[in-house]
């Protein structure tokens, strides 16, 4: 995905259940001026929350972005959430970066993964 290039091309790892996402879509806007640095800020200060787990991210060539967010329990997801710099940055982004966005909240209750590799070596 453009918005990060370093990024694994690996999913988040299947956790125990339960715990939260955050799964965030959006469409940008022409102008994205500052948006970088805030994003990779963002970034940096989620993974400071106790509780969170890790994060995926994807995006269309149309230019449909989709974030999700792994949150162990809903107190994590909630200081995100209620984050001051956070806050602002949503805001900011009302204003100036997205056309159009939804976030969905769940609370997952089944979890599981496949790894090609890691059934070959069991094999």
């Amino acid at each position: 995905m453009s918005d990060h290039p370093e990024a694994p091309v690996a999913p988040v790892p299947a956790f125990e259940p339960p715990y939260y996402l955050a799964v965030f879509t959006s469409v940008k806007t022409q102008d994205l001026s500052g948006y970088r640095e805030t994003n990779a800020r963002m970034e940096e200060l989620v993974q400071k929350i106790p509780g969170y787990l890790g994060m995926d991210h994807a995006q269309t060539p149309g230019g449909l972005s989709v974030t999700v967010g792994y949150f162990r329990d809903a107190d994590a997801l909630a200081e995100w959430r209620t984050d001051a710099e956070h806050r602002a940055a949503q805001r900011r982004g009302r204003a100036e970066w997205y056309e159009s966005y939804t976030l969905h909240v769940a609370k997952v209750e089944r979890s599981y993964a496949f790894s090609r590799t890691e059934s070959a070596e069991t094999a």
